[in-house]
């Protein structure tokens, strides 16, 4: 920033061009997610995973970024962001490049572990710089909305982009397109990037660190499991195992000289609201987006590219919804554009729950971007919420707890309404069918595959009926959870003045929640 910029408190083109360099990595994380999705069958073909190796492949990745998440956004506070950005990045790539050409599935796995390592070190960064290259309220709510939709597109670019690169190249080359985009935040990074870190944070947390990640890796692994497999004791295990663990978190937080998370934060109805509103958001878009592509792959039956591609257009509602809130951010109370959000969601719920095997193609797509275009705008308005809450020494941990909660709500979503819509479909196949046709609409597409023209068509009209029932009661559950959060939002929000307004009155927003720590 030049200095009348900082006289203005206005951020300069610099700070903007830094913010378009954030983007990039911000995009490749959320890329690096899905990107594997239909390299699958090549890597089982090349290096002949078992099928526990192939599960952790494809999930190594994701578990260890939301376990790290929380300690390095805490750490790059005391030692810099600036710093831990640009070593994130350059890691990423290094293991990048490991993981594209990996002889075996071993390595691979490590590769992809070394990824969400390198992931939650940058990750953090990405958006507490904002806070600290945009002090002016309207210009960090931008910055803001677009970080959250550039995130969004790229969980929604990542598969599409690997399934066109596997029609003409190795699996490999789904990692390699991380290596420019990162090389290049490296390079530029100290040149259009500010240097922060805390004045006075005391020692880093180890042992707060340890057991954060010991809370958040057992209850992500434990709610994916159970959502995509079915009730097992060992993950539902390890899911408790988890949530004791994060009953000791809360105690040493609560002590600590120098605790990971200033719990203090939870007391401050603006900050909580803001990571509630969040969680609730991210369930509803990434809880349904599972039922989503199965309807266009196994309904509709699309190939997964097709298919991928398709699902593309909601992305266009995100667009608008980003653009849309952030112009209204600064002339509209926060909690009426929070309300309007979860309210879209809850139309986008409803639009699909009328969704049948014969409907037209238009129907699911427009609620899913309805859905999308609410939970994504929501997440814009909250995402600077949470940065001006928080001080501006522990934006860096206060950015990843947010980012937390959007992980564990993606997986409370899955596993949620997941479990709905599978619950109902077990309970509408026809008792003769085999049992894996009864257990999933997969398995139905499979056995069918396999039995003579009539019985093949039976079971695939009965099993895409009973699927359709299934998500029918799911999107109801989405409805409701979304009039609860529109609720929930007005109760916790309303008391906030339109940003920027003059004269704002800030002791209400500082008022505490006496139970929330």
């Amino acid at each position: 920033m030049t200095t009348d910029d900082r006289t203005t408190h206005r951020a300069g083109r610099r700070a903007w061009l830094g913010l378009a360099l954030l983007l990039l990595p911000t995009l490749v994380l959320a890329m690096d997610m899905g990107v594997l999705f239909f390299a699958v069958p090549f890597i089982a073909t090349d290096l002949h995973p078992s099928g526990t190796q192939q599960l952790w492949i494809m999930d190594m990745y994701s578990f260890l970024l939301a376990g790290l998440l929380i300690p390095m956004g805490a750490l790059g506070d005391r030692i810099g962001r600036r710093k831990l950005l640009i070593g994130g990045t350059a890691a990423f790539a290094a293991a990048s490049l490991v993981a594209a050409w990996s002889d075996g599935a071993g390595q691979l796995i490590a590769a992809r572990a070394l990824l969400g390592v390198a992931g939650a070190v940058f990750g953090p960064s990405t958006l507490a710089l904002i806070r600290n290259m945009f002090p002016d309220p309207k210009q960090r709510q931008s910055a803001i909305g677009a970080w959250s939709g550039v995130m969004m597109a790229g969980a929604t670019l990542g598969p599409v982009l690997g399934g066109l690169l596997l029609n003409h190249f190795w699996w490999g080359s789904a990692f390699l397109i991380a290596v420019p985009a990162m090389l290049l935040v490296t390079v530029l990074a100290p040149v259009l990037l500010p240097e922060y870190r805390a004045p006075q944070q005391g020692r880093f947390d180890l042992l707060g660190a340890a057991l954060s990640m010991a809370t958040v890796l057992p209850v992500v692994y434990g709610i994916k499991t159970l959502a995509v497999d079915g009730w097992s004791p060992l993950p539902a295990l390890v899911l408790l195992a988890g949530l004791a663990v994060g009953g000791a978190l809360v105690v040493r937080l609560r002590t600590a000289a120098n605790p990971l998370i200033d719990v203090t934060l939870f007391r401050i109805r603006t900050y909580t609201g803001a990571i509630t509103v969040n969680t609730i958001a991210m369930f509803a878009m990434m809880g349904f987006t599972l039922f989503t592509s199965q309807y266009l792959q196994l309904v509709k039956g699309y190939s997964p590219l097709s298919a991928s591609l398709w699902a593309l257009l909601p992305s266009v509602g995100v667009g608008a919804a980003v653009g849309g809130f952030g112009a209204l951010a600064g002339k509209v109370r926060p909690a009426v554009l929070l309300v309007a959000g979860f309210l879209a969601s809850a139309a986008g719920f409803v639009a699909m729950a009328l969704v049948d095997p014969g409907s037209s193609l238009a129907l699911p797509l427009v609620a899913a971007g309805v859905i999308a275009a609410g939970s994504v705008g929501t997440v814009s308005i909250t995402g600077e919420m949470v940065l001006s809450a928080a001080p501006a020494d522990r934006a860096g941990a206060a950015g990843a707890t947010s980012e937390t909660a959007q992980e564990l709500g993606s997986s409370l979503g899955i596993a949620v309404l997941g479990a709905a819509g599978a619950a109902i479909y077990r309970a509408r196949m026809d008792g003769a069918a085999p049992d894996a046709a009864r257990d999933t609409l997969g398995g139905a597409v499979t056995t069918a595959a396999h039995l003579p023209g009539d019985a093949a068509d039976r079971l695939l009209t009965t099993a895409r009926d009973a699927f359709a029932d299934g998500m029918h009661v799911a999107a109801v559950v989405g409805v409701l959870v979304m009039l609860g959060a529109a609720l929930a939002a007005h109760l916790l929000m309303r008391h906030l003045p339109v940003p920027g307004a003059a004269d704002a009155p800030q002791e209400e927003e500082e008022e505490a929640l006496p139970a929330a720590a």
